[in-house]
């Protein structure tokens, strides 16, 4: 039974992840100020490709509970990459949050009626998916377990 519970809990936080990754991945196009989508800018595609990584994760996770496997060396190097992403997802948080208190020093030029509102979604849904992420890793360590350092068997070897 614990089992079961186990998976629904995993693919409620998948479920609930892969909706505000791939929301914020189209956001990730629009700007703010202008109220419209740029896909012609590379920058905007840092964070659609960046989300990759953090769909792998969530795959390998719910694999590693389905099978009932053990934490393994490649699970725990794709983990430590989304630790580092997650500083991306940190500075879009910090960055979407500077942009929406910027509204006062701006309120002589013509902004968008959206603004406020797309931005403060943004901004939630940016907080949303620090919240998942954290989770993903704590239920990542619960359900799957943590990484063994003093096996030698986990150590990775070149064939």
């Amino acid at each position: 039974m614990l089992y079961k519970k186990q998976i629904r809990y995993w693919n409620t936080t998948v479920i609930l992840t892969v909706f505000t990754l791939v929301s914020l991945s189209i956001y990730s196009f629009y700007g703010l100020y202008t109220n419209k989508f740029y896909f012609l800018k590379i920058d905007n595609y840092i964070f659609p490709l960046l989300t990759l990584v953090h769909f792998l994760y969530l795959y390998v996770v719910g694999f590693k509970i389905r099978e009932q496997e053990i934490a393994d060396p490649q699970m725990r190097n794709l983990e430590y990459s989304l630790y580092v992403i997650l500083l991306v997802y940190g500075f879009k948080t910090i960055e979407t949050l500077t942009i929406l208190l910027s509204y006062g020093e701006y309120q002589n030029h013509v902004i968008p009626d959206t603004f406020i509102p797309m931005g403060t979604t943004m901004f939630v849904l940016y907080m949303f998916l620090l919240f998942l992420t954290f989770l993903s890793f704590k239920l990542r360590k619960e359900f799957v377990g943590g990484y063994n350092f003093e096996n030698m068997t986990d150590i990775d070897s070149w064939h």
